[in-house]
């Protein structure tokens, strides 16, 4: 049994931690500072998490954050970080509070992002590495999991496979092995850069491939449309697994690792509901981002638009739309907030 502790009480940290415990570890679930009243009024509420609609067993300790000091200064053997990707900086620095004199334990990043440092694309392990070593922690063991798995279908014990990537393989299969169970099955990579940026830039086309139904044709029917919008859409798929291995390869990851669970897999279903899918139905049905946003999404977080804005600007110094028609067209759609227009003519 191990001590496993998970930062970030959402959907997906909470959902995580069935598996830890079916597993029999001694998992325990630490709130962020923003979320002192939510972890009150889930234990208020027999213990129903609302983002899963869920209890969370009693053997899963649910602390907030005023205890984050003590639940992390007690032999550790694993660090979840369940937080949004703007949470990273606050991160090191309650990681960096606690472990300035000891040794950091391994960690395990469920959050998926790529952000721009300097000028380059930085995997959000790099970033948080970089911040922990400009604090002083030096020794730093970051893994990553990818792969398509929602949060309530885990939290439903719905089979599901990830894989668990580390640049040490040794690592990535000692992390992959604590966690497997009859129904989250975990493989393991040292793709850890093909793996990060497959599931970063997967929710950019998602929003693509959600935009099937309005892009299909200008000219039939809403009937006709809903029965025959999936040739589209599979051309759109087709297109965002080739533009995907030609940005992974960009960023030093191997191009075969596009085609596994944390690219197609996780584009599949993305793609097929989901927040990024469905701003994508709505941008393809003519609406810019902005209205959509403010319109049908105003209090949803859209990844794959947040990811847009993020690096938008570099990838359309380092492409052309030749090279990425799919990704610069979904891209510039919502950096420039204008219709989405692809330029198919440059599809392979």
């Amino acid at each position: 049994m191990s001590k496993i502790v998970i930062i970030g009480a959402g959907a997906m940290g909470t959902a995580f931690s069935f598996p830890c415990l079916d597993n029999n570890h001694d998992i325990n679930i630490v709130g962020t500072h923003l979320e002192n009243d939510f972890i009150d009024s889930v234990l208020k509420n027999k213990r129903l998490h609302p983002g899963l609609n869920t209890n969370i067993p009693k053997s899963i300790n649910l602390i907030k954050y005023k205890n984050f000091d003590t639940i992390l200064s007690t032999g550790v053997d694993l660090i979840v970080l369940g937080i949004s990707s703007k949470g990273i900086e606050w991160v090191s620095d309650q990681l960096h509070r606690v472990f300035k004199d000891k040794k950091l334990p391994n960690l395990l990043m469920l959050t998926k992002g790529l952000s721009i440092h300097k000028n380059n694309y930085e995997l959000l392990v790099d970033k948080l590495e970089r911040l922990l070593f400009t604090k002083g922690i030096l020794e730093v063991n970051i893994s990553a999991v990818g792969g398509p798995c929602l949060a309530t279908g885990l939290a439903n014990r719905v089979h599901s496979s990830v894989v668990i990537a580390n640049k040490d393989i040794i690592v990535a299969k000692k992390i992959a092995a604590l966690l497997n169970t009859s129904y989250y099955h975990t493989s393991f990579s040292d793709d850890l850069n093909g793996v990060e940026v497959s599931a970063a830039i997967k929710n950019i086309f998602s929003m693509a491939v959600g935009a099937a139904k309005g892009l299909c044709s200008n000219n039939i029917s809403d009937d006709v449309r809903e029965k025959n919008y999936l040739n589209t859409a599979s051309a759109l798929i087709k297109q965002s697994v080739q533009e995907m291995e030609i940005f992974v390869e960009y960023l030093k990851g191997k191009k075969e690792t596009v085609k596994g669970l944390a690219g197609l897999g996780d584009l599949y279903v993305s793609s097929g509901g989901g927040r990024n899918s469905l701003m994508g139905s709505y941008i393809g049905e003519g609406m810019t981002f902005s209205e959509a946003k403010k319109i049908k999404m105003p209090k949803v977080t859209v990844e794959g638009a947040d990811l847009a804005m993020e690096i938008g600007k570099k990838v359309n110094e380092d492409f052309d739309k030749k090279k990425l028609p799919l990704m610069l067209g979904m891209i510039n759609a919502i950096i420039k907030n204008k219709k989405l227009e692809l330029d198919w003519q440059y599809f392979n």
